[in-house]
Protein backbone atom coordinates (compact mmCIF):
# COMPACT_ATOMS: atom_id res chain seq x y z
CA UNK A 1 0.00 0.00 0.00
CA UNK A 2 1.36 3.44 -0.89
CA UNK A 3 1.87 6.08 1.75
CA UNK A 4 1.07 9.80 1.71
CA UNK A 5 3.41 12.45 3.12
CA UNK A 6 1.70 14.81 5.59
CA UNK A 7 3.08 18.35 5.76
CA UNK A 8 2.40 20.84 8.53
CA UNK A 9 0.71 24.12 7.62
CA UNK A 10 4.19 25.68 7.27
CA UNK A 11 5.13 22.94 4.71
CA UNK A 12 7.40 21.13 7.19
CA UNK A 13 7.19 17.31 6.96
CA UNK A 14 5.37 15.58 9.83
CA UNK A 15 4.90 11.90 8.99
CA UNK A 16 3.42 9.45 6.49
CA UNK A 17 -0.08 7.98 6.54
CA UNK A 18 -1.98 5.50 4.38
CA UNK A 19 -3.93 6.72 1.35
CA UNK A 20 -7.14 5.79 3.16
CA UNK A 21 -6.19 7.95 6.17
CA UNK A 22 -5.23 10.85 3.89
CA UNK A 23 -8.58 10.70 2.10
CA UNK A 24 -10.38 10.79 5.45
CA UNK A 25 -8.33 13.87 6.37
CA UNK A 26 -9.39 15.51 3.10
CA UNK A 27 -13.09 14.75 3.68
CA UNK A 28 -12.87 16.15 7.22
CA UNK A 29 -11.21 19.24 5.68
CA UNK A 30 -8.24 19.15 8.04
CA UNK A 31 -5.87 18.86 5.07
CA UNK A 32 -5.57 19.96 1.45
CA UNK A 33 -3.93 18.18 -1.46
CA UNK A 34 -0.49 19.44 -2.48
CA UNK A 35 0.52 16.71 -4.95
CA UNK A 36 -1.32 13.87 -6.70
CA UNK A 37 -0.66 11.02 -9.10
CA UNK A 38 -3.23 9.49 -11.44
CA UNK A 39 -4.77 6.18 -10.45
CA UNK A 40 -3.60 3.64 -13.03
CA UNK A 41 -6.44 1.23 -12.25
CA UNK A 42 -9.43 3.53 -12.50
CA UNK A 43 -8.02 6.55 -14.30
CA UNK A 44 -10.73 8.79 -12.88
CA UNK A 45 -9.64 9.63 -9.34
CA UNK A 46 -6.20 11.08 -8.64
CA UNK A 47 -4.41 9.59 -5.62
CA UNK A 48 -2.84 12.11 -3.20
CA UNK A 49 0.89 11.68 -2.57
CA UNK A 50 1.36 14.82 -0.42
CA UNK A 51 -1.22 16.57 1.78
CA UNK A 52 -0.82 19.69 3.92
CA UNK A 53 -2.64 20.37 7.18
CA UNK A 54 -4.90 23.43 7.21
CA UNK A 55 -3.99 24.34 10.81
CA UNK A 56 -0.46 24.41 12.19
CA UNK A 57 0.41 21.61 14.63
CA UNK A 58 2.99 22.53 17.30
CA UNK A 59 5.82 20.00 17.28
CA UNK A 60 8.29 21.37 19.83
CA UNK A 61 8.89 17.86 21.16
CA UNK A 62 10.39 16.84 17.81
CA UNK A 63 13.27 19.29 18.19
CA UNK A 64 14.48 17.73 21.43
CA UNK A 65 14.73 14.15 20.19
CA UNK A 66 14.61 12.38 16.88
CA UNK A 67 12.46 9.50 15.70
CA UNK A 68 12.31 6.35 17.81
CA UNK A 69 14.60 3.44 16.96
CA UNK A 70 13.24 0.52 14.95
CA UNK A 71 14.67 -2.28 12.81
CA UNK A 72 12.84 -0.99 9.75
CA UNK A 73 14.11 2.51 10.46
CA UNK A 74 17.73 1.29 10.55
CA UNK A 75 17.28 -0.51 7.21
CA UNK A 76 15.68 2.60 5.68
CA UNK A 77 18.30 4.95 7.13
CA UNK A 78 21.09 2.87 5.57
CA UNK A 79 19.28 2.50 2.25
CA UNK A 80 19.07 -1.29 2.74
CA UNK A 81 22.83 -1.47 2.05
CA UNK A 82 25.25 -3.49 4.17
CA UNK A 83 27.51 -1.25 6.26
CA UNK A 84 30.39 -3.73 5.84
CA UNK A 85 30.39 -4.86 2.19
CA UNK A 86 27.87 -2.52 0.54
CA UNK A 87 25.63 -5.37 -0.67
CA UNK A 88 21.88 -5.71 -0.18
CA UNK A 89 21.02 -5.78 3.54
CA UNK A 90 18.14 -7.65 5.12
CA UNK A 91 19.21 -7.75 8.79
CA UNK A 92 20.59 -5.35 11.36
CA UNK A 93 23.84 -5.72 13.27
CA UNK A 94 24.82 -4.28 16.64
CA UNK A 95 28.21 -2.54 16.44
CA UNK A 96 28.77 -3.34 20.13
CA UNK A 97 27.07 -6.76 20.49
CA UNK A 98 24.08 -6.98 22.82
CA UNK A 99 25.87 -9.71 24.78
CA UNK A 100 28.49 -7.09 25.70
CA UNK A 101 25.99 -4.44 26.74
CA UNK A 102 25.16 -2.95 23.33
CA UNK A 103 21.76 -1.32 23.09
CA UNK A 104 19.11 -1.03 20.40
CA UNK A 105 19.98 2.53 19.43
CA UNK A 106 20.61 4.48 16.24
CA UNK A 107 24.32 4.87 17.01
CA UNK A 108 24.85 1.16 17.79
CA UNK A 109 23.01 -0.52 14.90
CA UNK A 110 23.65 -0.74 11.18
CA UNK A 111 22.06 -2.58 8.26
CA UNK A 112 23.97 -5.74 7.29
CA UNK A 113 23.69 -8.60 4.86
CA UNK A 114 23.26 -12.06 6.35
CA UNK A 115 26.77 -13.13 5.34
CA UNK A 116 28.54 -10.18 7.01
CA UNK A 117 26.30 -10.38 10.07
CA UNK A 118 27.19 -14.06 10.51
CA UNK A 119 30.90 -13.44 9.87
CA UNK A 120 31.11 -10.61 12.43
CA UNK A 121 29.27 -12.69 15.01
CA UNK A 122 29.69 -11.68 18.64
CA UNK A 123 32.63 -9.32 18.03
CA UNK A 124 33.17 -5.62 17.47
CA UNK A 125 34.02 -4.48 13.92
CA UNK A 126 37.65 -3.93 14.98
CA UNK A 127 37.95 -7.43 16.45
CA UNK A 128 36.40 -8.95 13.33
CA UNK A 129 38.57 -6.75 11.07
CA UNK A 130 35.43 -5.53 9.34
CA UNK A 131 35.47 -1.70 9.23
CA UNK A 132 32.18 0.16 8.88
CA UNK A 133 31.62 2.04 5.61
CA UNK A 134 29.90 4.87 7.53
CA UNK A 135 29.34 5.93 11.11
CA UNK A 136 25.80 5.17 12.34
CA UNK A 137 23.82 8.17 13.56
CA UNK A 138 20.28 9.10 14.50
CA UNK A 139 18.22 10.39 11.55
CA UNK A 140 16.42 13.70 11.63
CA UNK A 141 12.63 13.97 11.39
CA UNK A 142 13.00 15.27 7.83
CA UNK A 143 14.97 12.19 6.78
CA UNK A 144 12.51 9.87 8.51
CA UNK A 145 9.52 11.51 6.79
CA UNK A 146 11.07 10.74 3.40
CA UNK A 147 11.06 6.94 4.04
Amino acid sequence: MSMVLVLNADFGPLHRVSVRHAIRMLFREVAVVEEVRPDARMGVFPIPTVVRLVSYVVTRWRRSRGPGWSRGGVLNRDGRRCAYCGGAASTIDHVLPRSRGGQNSWSNTVAACGRCNQRKGDRTPAEARMPLSWTPRAPSWTEAAAW
